[in-house]
């Protein structure tokens, strides 16, 4: 009895291993790779007046907050990464230093849009 539920159990998981295939919606899946040759810059596909397939504009231009926030940002980055490669400093110090930097860059940002929302 054992070899008999043995054998069916096996010829179960052969059934059901054998069931994987790859169909999807009736068709023979097959991944399909693209090769696109440029000179060196982003292929520019034309669509009428600027917008693309989906109606949005490619050009976008960022906002006098987004920029500020962009520039304090890698300001503080670049602090960060100072600190946190200054060996002259012991592991618990830069570890408080960087932290303070951290905040005082949420402050910064905070500050930039409190500032540009106040201007309006």
């Amino acid at each position: 009895m054992k070899k008999l539920f043995v054998i069916v159990l096996s010829l179960m998981i052969v059934a059901s291993a054998s069931a994987q295939h790859r169909y999807i919606g009736g068709h023979y899946y097959r991944p399909m790779t693209t090769v696109v040759v440029s000179g060196g810059y982003y292929p520019y596909y034309s669509y009428p007046f600027g917008y693309s397939y989906w109606g949005s504009p490619y050009y976008y231009r960022p906002s006098r907050l987004a920029l500020e926030i962009d520039d304090i940002q890698s300001d503080y980055k670049d602090r960060i990464w100072s600190v946190r490669h200054d060996k002259s400093l012991s592991k618990g110090e830069r570890k408080m230093r960087i932290h303070e930097l951290k905040s005082q860059r949420d402050q910064a940002v905070r500050d930039a849009e409190r500032n540009y929302y106040r201007s309006y």
